[in-house]
């Protein structure tokens, strides 16, 4: 499949599919016109983008791009997930963990063979960050009219469905934040759309600051600075990101600050308790089960058996990979480290490019903020992620293609050079 300017024309249903999916993912239209619930538009655009590109793809003989060693890491990740219903401790949960997890590996494998220029990798961006302001408005409405009863702990907001987890919440706008920035430090970028991406930054960080995520703050802490030190114009970075920094002394409140310090009295804090019995357990599971875990999406079901006594109620694992070694085993640890290893590596090798190296960067930074927030509320079926990781292994793959041109052409050029001089091409003599 070619890439570059003449891919345009190519998978255009399916890239305006995938573009309103990535959108859909945050602005959750069936919350506020509950009518188009049953359409499951989410389900319903990730099909359709899927669908139409593997039809092109058998209807014109052409072949499909797996994306090498990290995408065969991904599709093993996935296989072993379906094969875990055989020996989990809740075989209906693995397999539903299961089939969600193939169905965000064809988002991926969509993602990679329909993104393929840099028009079509800025627009997927910018449609998730237009999305975001939705999301954010959500939570930041949720803190203001939300009672002690409907916040988390009695005083942090969230949202609904994916969000309704003030973590989730928290690690999926912080993401934004990058993007975001990346947008309005290009120079080519119209004013219009910067007031919308300085609007996006905003309310995220806003309703970060209301989800009062350690996590969340910490990932996008780490994402900005990665930003600012990658970023070619150092001095505009820098000044951005204090800017942001500025922003969050000045106008978090308190409280907001006042959580972050409870990292140092851990003991006393039973979200962050909660964390050690997580992480006790994933260390029972892994001693007992070091291969291949209790199966997938079968952690809390396993909590009673590896829990110690005072640990009464059951959590998630508070970390990617500490779930992926409790419920897929240090097998499912080593597919998921290749996959995310390699895509991660993939956005700060792009970010070199000359002509969307700029987003690149922004990828790069919003996936090691994401990573970051994994290491304290990390979620294998997070749609985030693997759009994320994507579109990072997509850029990726348009600046190969790039330097691929370029180096064609380059051996045309000296070629044309040699014959028009009177070389033989494989001759020793003139002509």
């Amino acid at each position: 499949m070619e890439l570059g300017d003449q891919a345009e024309r190519r998978d255009v249903v399916a890239f305006y599919a995938l573009t309103t999916f990535a959108a859909l993912m945050y602005m959750l239209p069936q919350v506020w016109f509950p009518v188009l619930a049953p359409l499951r538009l989410a389900l319903l655009t990730s099909g359709l983008a899927a669908g139409f590109m593997a039809l092109r793809r058998v209807g014109r003989a052409e072949p499909m791009y797996f994306d090498g060693m990290r995408g065969g890491a991904l599709l093993c990740f996935s296989a072993l997930a379906m094969a875990s219903v055989a020996w989990s401790v809740n075989p209906e949960v693995s397999r539903f963990t299961a089939i969600e997890l193939f169905k965000l590996t064809a988002i991926y494998l969509t993602l990679i063979n329909v993104i393929t220029t840099p028009k079509r990798l800025a627009a997927v961006c910018g449609a998730v960050v237009l999305g975001s302001i939705v999301t954010s408005y959500g939570v930041i409405n949720e803190h203001f009219t939300g009672t002690a009863e409907t916040l988390v702990e009695g005083y942090r907001a969230h949202w609904v469905e994916v969000y309704a987890d003030p973590n989730r919440s928290a690690m999926n706008l912080a993401i934004i934040v990058p993007l975001a920035v990346a947008f309005v430090a290009r120079k080519e970028t119209s004013w219009a759309w910067r007031i919308v991406c300085l609007v996006s930054i905003i309310m995220a960080a806003v309703a970060i600051v209301f989800t009062y995520s350690r996590g969340g703050f910490i990932g996008l802490s780490v994402a900005m600075a990665v930003w600012a030190m990658r970023e070619q114009k150092k001095m505009r970075s820098v000044f951005l990101g204090i800017a942001l920094a500025l922003g969050f002394v000045i106008f978090a409140p308190k409280t907001f600050w006042e959580r972050n310090e409870t990292v140092t009295t851990f003991h006393q804090d039973a979200s962050a308790m909660g964390r050690v019995y997580a992480w006790q357990v994933t260390s029972r599971i892994s001693l007992d089960k070091p291969l291949l875990g209790v199966g997938a999406g079968s952690f809390r079901y396993a909590w009673p058996l590896y829990a110690p006594p005072e640990a009464t109620r059951a959590y998630v694992a508070h970390n990617i990979f500490l779930d992926v070694i409790g419920e897929l085993g240090w097998v499912g640890l080593l597919f998921f480290l290749v996959f995310a290893g390699s895509a991660t590596g993939g956005a700060f090798a792009a970010s070199s490019d000359p002509r969307m190296g700029w987003m690149a960067r922004g990828l790069a930074a919003s996936m090691t903020g994401y990573l970051i927030c994994d290491l304290f509320s990390g979620y294998i079926l997070s749609a985030h992620l693997y759009v994320l990781f994507g579109l990072a292994a997509a850029a990726q793959r348009i600046a190969q293609g790039a330097e691929v041109r370029v180096s064609e052409s380059a051996r045309e050029e000296k070629r044309q050079k040699l014959l028009a001089g009177g070389v033989w091409e494989g001759g020793n003599h003139a002509a």
